[in-house]
């Protein structure tokens, strides 16, 4: 599902460069990322999504080479493939709940929305315990609920491949394993890949496989 060979990536003027020469992940794999801040691992999940280019190497998603692709291939490949849980949640706080966990299907032909879309988006709602907020805008939601809209949108379209970073970081423990269980529960009801990040080692028996990104840090001298 994603292959990564010979990567180079930093940022202007950064401390540190991301070097990755090989990095594997095979399809239906649930891989968790570790590390400490700093060391790269959101910046992995955006040049696996095709947000950032590396410098050097290649960056192959389902069998396409993200890196390769131009901006508005990228992106359309981007919502028609992968969900993206992002740690600050890049939600629009002037649409109410149901509208963005729905936009997706609203800025890219690459999705259809019809009413099973509608169905689907309000019955994940409501396993995420916030579908009597479908209404309410998500500038009114606390923290945790902001999360739950986050990967409700991200699970909408039942991607290939879902990127998670820190998904379960606002969430009290009680919702943090109802929340990871239904994420966990609908990557293996569609057959999907989860790359996911997180600094909850508590949640690392739960993956297949745990990754420790501090390996792939260069510091500048």
């Amino acid at each position: 599902m994603i292959r990564i060979e010979t990567l180079t990536f930093s940022y202007p003027g950064a401390e540190f460069t991301l070097n990755v020469p090989d990095f594997r992940i095979e399809p239906q794999e649930k891989v968790a990322v570790i590390g400490p801040s700093g060391s790269g691992k959101t910046t992995l999940l955006n040049l696996v999504a095709g947000i950032l280019v590396p410098q050097q190497g290649r960056v192959l998603c389902a069998d396409t080479e993200v890196s390769a692709l131009d901006d508005p291939a990228r992106r359309a490949f981007r919502i028609s493939n992968i969900g993206f849980v992002f740690q600050d949640f890049e939600l629009l706080d002037y649409l109410n709940v149901l509208d963005n966990i729905i936009h997706p299907y609203r800025i890219s032909s690459a999705l259809q929305l019809n009413v099973d879309v509608r169905t689907r988006a309000s019955e994940l709602a409501r396993q995420m315990d916030i579908g009597d907020k479908l209404r309410r805008r998500v500038d009114h939601l606390s923290q945790g609920e902001k999360q739950r809209v986050a990967i409700c949108r991200a699970l909408l379209p039942q991607p290939d491949l879902v990127l998670a970073d820190e998904a379960t970081g606002n969430l009290d423990p009680r919702n943090k394993g109802q929340i990871l269980g239904l994420l966990f529960d609908s990557v293996a009801a569609h057959g999907a890949t989860l790359l996911a990040v997180t600094h909850d080692h508590e949640l690392l028996p739960h993956f297949d496989r745990v990754v420790d990104f501090n390996d792939f840090r260069s510091d500048a001298p």
